[in-house]
């Protein structure tokens, strides 16, 4: 025997080994070898070669054998070498640690309502400030500065009167001189303040007269059932017995939200079925209202185009009913107006003071647009009284309007 040691095989060699799925047959036992030979050999079966393995069929087979072994609490995972059946060892993991005890979080401030009209505002007041700049910027007052002024301000439906006013007022000791950004918005927030000041009226409930009627007025989705709803939050807070009527009785969605309105404020419902007669329900609410000695009757009255004469004459007929039981109602008619509108704003003021006499306005949805200029406008033209604005969905996201704040949130920011 030669002393020289066996000859390994290849690296293919022992990978075909290690991994391959057949079985090598046991050596025969010398009885059977003499049984074998005295039988007729079997035809030998032709048997192919199997290819020689390539480099993508071995990456395969090993990362088939390389198992992970399910992992249990308190040991890391593993691998099992099908080869020997034995697994390899775990890792164990490192025990974590204890959760750190959580800081309890802070409720977030409540904003104040400048601040929430800043923020309601800031589309408006962020494009007048960009434009202005990107007018005076490094240039003097003159001629065609305070034209392009102009223009601008119309643009930003602060309306013709307005902007002249302002433009006007600019030029004032100042033309052919320099003139910073900041020195163009303080004169805006005067004017506008100027503008807004003899509107900027409170909704007055007097007490001890009887029952106040106060008609909510406007077109589809301005926000007239949610600002009804507002109102007798605020009204409740201020001592009013409050009823309200669901007089959009066209709108199935409008009677239920506001009988929802009426049990967030403590207020009683008066409503009728889908398409009952709105003057008719006006007249039962008024008599109910007088019964429980309110103070308050808020009226909702269904959305209505102003360029839809039934409709608009079908309001006409709320307001004789109401006048039947008490001939000075309705004490107030507010018109709630949607900012976002812009220039129709003006048109729908014009139809509603004159089909129901509007008295008051209310602005809504001032916090998604950069319109709210066309609040200035509206004043400057009809001079009606602005109870309040919103600037949000929240119960408190409507307010006694403020000309002050208002000029100085549109104009400073």
């Amino acid at each position: 025997m030669s002393d020289k040691p066996a000859k390994r095989g290849g690296f293919f060699s022992a990978f075909r080994r290690v991994f391959s799925r057949e079985e090598q047959p046991s050596a025969p036992a010398p009885a059977e070898i003499a049984s074998l030979a005295a039988e007729p050999a079997p035809q030998a079966e032709q048997v192919r070669p199997d290819p020689a393995p390539t480099l993508d069929t071995k990456v395969e087979a090993l990362a088939v054998e390389a198992v992970p072994v399910e992992s249990t609490a308190g040991v890391g995972s593993g691998y099992t070498d099908e080869a020997s059946g034995a697994p390899s060892v775990a890792l164990a993991e490192a025990p974590s640690a204890p959760p750190a005890a959580q800081t309890p979080l802070e409720p977030p401030k409540k904003l104040s309502w400048f601040q929430r009209l800043r923020q309601g505002l800031a589309k408006t007041s962020t494009q007048l400030a960009q434009n202005i700049a990107g007018i005076f910027t490094k240039r003097k007052l003159d001629a065609e500065t305070l034209e392009e002024l102009e223009e601008l301000l119309i643009q930003a439906d602060l309306g013709v009167d307005t902007a002249a006013r302002i433009t006007a007022a600019l030029a004032k000791g100042r033309h052919d001189k320099e003139i910073t950004t900041e020195e163009v918005r303080a004169v805006l927030a005067a004017e506008v303040e100027q503008v807004l000041a003899p509107v900027a009226k409170p909704l007055q409930i007097p007490s001890g007269e009887g029952v106040q009627v106060v008609l909510v007025v406007g077109v589809n989705g301005t926000g007239k059932t949610t600002t009804i709803g507002k109102l007798a939050h605020s009204l409740a807070g201020q001592g009013c017995r409050v009823m309200m009527a669901a007089g959009d009785t066209f709108r199935a969605a409008a009677i239920d939200q506001l009988k929802i309105w009426g049990e967030r404020t403590g207020s009683e419902v008066v409503a009728r079925k889908v398409g009952a007669d709105a003057a008719g329900l006006a007249f039962d609410a008024l008599m109910h209202a007088r019964e429980k000695n309110c103070d308050v009757l808020l009226v909702d009255t269904a959305g209505r185009l102003q360029n839809k004469q039934a409709l608009m004459d079908e309001l006409e007929k709320v307001i004789r009913v109401l006048r039947k039981i008490d001939p000075t109602a309705p004490h107030h008619v507010l018109l709630v107006l949607d900012a976002t509108t812009g220039q129709n704003a003006l048109n729908q003021v014009e139809v509603f003071k004159d089909k129901a006499g509007v008295t008051g306005l209310i602005m809504t949805k001032l916090d998604g647009t950069a319109r709210g200029g066309i609040l200035v406008a509206i004043s400057a033209k009809f001079g009606l009284p602005v109870h309040a604005i919103g600037v949000g969905e929240g119960i408190d996201d409507l307010s006694e309007f403020d000309a002050g704040e208002f000029a100085r949130a549109i104009a400073l920011g």
